[in-house]
């Protein structure tokens, strides 16, 4: 199989994944191209950004957009704040050590795990058999966050797409839902209209300057970026999406625990 089939493939799959949690697709991009490709931990960083500069979310975030499910000024607030700190987060990926880099890419992959997992309601729904159910608390959405904050939330997560080539909705979707008590599918849908600017511009430059980027194998990723965010949005906005994120979460702590053990 050639390389544009195998990066094409990386892309649908990443896409997929974009477009059902709002995370950018860069946490499956990045380790299928150490993988299946034998790229370096920074390459496929660069690479990753690369891939996730182009609006390959454009046709998701339509689809979230006519179920109303997105905030466009928390999306304007959250793409400024993603510029600003990808640019951090690159600097610090090129001039730290690569030991360094992959422990807290481990680190990180580990936490998202977790988030992912969700071993508390695991915990209460098998073993305890909820015995005690709490009832459902409805909580409604604070849409008078001041935009500063959302900038700083942006830059966050923006320090972290710098740094592993990610999106940067794994920092936003938490956010929303947790602190602004946002719908899981708005924060989603949100989280990729912020992605849909060309936030990671900074750092694809930084990478692109020190030879840690390859344009000819990015192309076929947005590609399927393109294609794979489509059907992954359609899925989670037509059916329940948490067995996807579990099984998704044990191949990030696969994932986590061989960087960490190998860094």
């Amino acid at each position: 199989m050639d390389y544009f089939t195998i990066h094409l493939f990386i892309g649908i799959i990443a896409g997929v994944m974009a477009g059902m949690f709002g995370i950018g697709g860069g946490v499956v991009i990045v380790p299928a191209l150490i993988i299946f490709s034998g790229f370096s931990l920074i390459q496929a960083n660069g690479t990753s950004l690369a891939a996730l500069l182009l609006p390959v979310a454009i046709f998701a975030v339509i689809s979230y957009y006519k179920a109303g499910l997105i905030n466009l000024k928390y999306s304007f607030w959250l793409a400024l704040g993603l510029a600003i700190g990808v640019l951090f987060g690159s600097l610090f990926a090129l001039s730290a050590p690569i030991s360094l880099l992959k422990l807290f890419y481990g680190i990180f992959l580990l936490y998202i795990s977790w988030s992912f997992m969700q071993p508390i309601e695991l915990w209460r729904k098998y073993i305890l058999r909820n015995v005690n159910p709490s009832k459902k608390v409805i909580h409604k959405e604070n849409l008078n966050f001041p935009g500063y904050l959302m900038v700083l939330v942006g830059i966050t997560a923006g320090v972290l797409s710098g740094m592993f080539g990610i999106g940067g909705g794994l920092v936003i979707v938490p956010v929303l839902t947790a602190i602004l008590h946002f719908d899981t599918k708005k924060a989603i849908g949100t989280s990729l209209g912020a992605l849909l600017l060309p936030v990671g511009l900074p750092g694809v430059i930084l990478y692109h300057n020190a030879g840690q980027l390859s344009p000819s194998h990015a192309v076929p990723v947005a590609i399927g970026l393109l294609i794979g965010s489509i059907v992954g949005a359609k899925i989670t906005i037509a059916i329940p999406t948490l067995t996807v994120k579990r099984l998704y979460s044990v191949f990030l702590l696969i994932m986590g625990l061989n960087f960490i053990f190998r860094s």
